[in-house]
């Protein structure tokens, strides 16, 4: 919810603070920058020291740089804060999906992954509408209040049970590189070239058609829905049909979605096709997150899920920074382009994954 809250008005408050186009870009583009040097990094100290301290670093950093925000700096400060977001939001991702690996066993985990999703999404739909009530001089004070519920959240961490190994002086085990292995990450990345498009696109493709700033936040809003509403039924999939199929679904849904939008030209039609890919969404990704970790020792689940981050966010940048070069030649363009590459990368996985167990538990 506090990155939803105040990520739609961030370029226009870095604009009143003296930031020209390209300095904006380097602010919005350093927390994904961060994130992708830090992932694996972060991975690997939760599998060695363990979760908690890794969550409640990655809580206080993200918090501390929202408070920044509050600051009367010129533009180019903010990259130093966006960068340490980034950081701390990997961190936040890796430590808690690699709990949940380590804490439910493998027919319980498709419904635990769900409930964190869920959760995220829910923050997600809130943001945005939330958001649109917040005056642009007075930003800060929403990415403050992000802050202040991270570091709140810190706090409730150091009282979590997250499934840490207490033999932290054992040495680490390898990673055991798989075809199920290299499978999920060629998944994430298939998912990660999706959303950049629509972290560059869909405002702009929406603008197009002469949107208002309600309908282009109601759009996000209405896509997260789904997520909180079904993501328990994807979990239970995940846990007790082939996750295999669900997984490929799911992204060939995606992949089709992402192709139908830029021929669509009625703004209401966008607001409500979008909630019908986040169904397909919602029921696959628990089951495309349970690949990741299934058959994994404990120790190695920050390091697959560091792996899996890094695969989503690179392809999520290499996605949106082509992205807008491809919307300026032709609206339509970086909608097909990526929705041909990402059904490439989920086609292959009908490769990695054919000799995987499916299944975990009888339904």
């Amino acid at each position: 919810m506090g990155a939803t809250l105040g990520l739609p008005l961030l370029p226009l408050f870095l604009k009143e603070r003296g930031g020209t186009p390209s300095m904006i870009g380097v602010v919005m583009a350093s927390f994904f920058v961060a994130g992708l040097v830090t992932q694996f990094l972060v991975g690997h100290l939760s599998d060695r020291f363990g979760r908690r301290p890794v969550l409640i670093a990655g809580l206080v950093a993200y918090g501390l740089a929202s408070v920044t925000y509050l600051l009367p700096v010129n533009a180019a400060w903010f990259a130093v804060s966006r960068a340490v977001q980034g950081a701390g939001a990997g961190a936040i991702e890796v430590a808690s999906f690699a709990a949940v690996a380590a804490l439910f066993p493998e027919t319980e985990r498709g419904r635990a992954v769900a409930r964190i999703m869920a959760a995220q999404l829910l923050g997600m739909a809130i943001g945005p509408l939330l958001g649109s009530l917040v005056p642009l001089p007075q930003l800060g004070w929403a990415f403050f209040a992000a802050g202040m519920a991270s570091l709140l959240a810190s706090w409730r961490a150091l009282h979590s049970d997250l499934g840490d190994d207490e033999r932290t002086h054992e040495e680490l085990p390898p990673v055991q590189w798989s075809r199920q292995l290299v499978g999920a990450l060629v998944a994430a990345a298939s998912i990660g070239l999706c959303i950049g498009v629509y972290e560059s696109c869909w405002s702009l493709l929406m603008s197009n058609h002469h949107a208002t700033t309600l309908e282009i936040r109601l759009s996000w809003t209405l896509f997260c829905l789904p997520w909180v509403f079904l993501s328990g039924v994807g979990g239970w999939l995940a846990d007790h049909a082939n996750r295999k199929v669900i997984a490929i679904f799911g992204l060939v849904n995606a992949a089709f979605f992402l192709s139908l939008y830029p021929h669509v030209h009625n703004n209401v039609v966008l607001i409500f096709l979008g909630p019908l890919e986040s169904i397909g969404s919602a029921l696959s990704t628990p089951s495309t997150s349970s690949l990741l970790s299934q058959g994994a020792s404990s120790r190695e689940m920050g390091r697959r899920q560091g792996l899996s981050t890094t695969a989503n966010t690179a392809a999520l940048a290499a996605s949106a920074a082509s992205a807008g070069v491809l919307f300026s030649i032709n609206p339509a363009l970086p909608f097909t382009v990526v929705a041909v590459a990402s059904l490439a990368c989920t086609l292959s996985l009908v490769f990695w994954w054919r000799r995987v167990r499916g299944r975990v538990a009888v339904a």
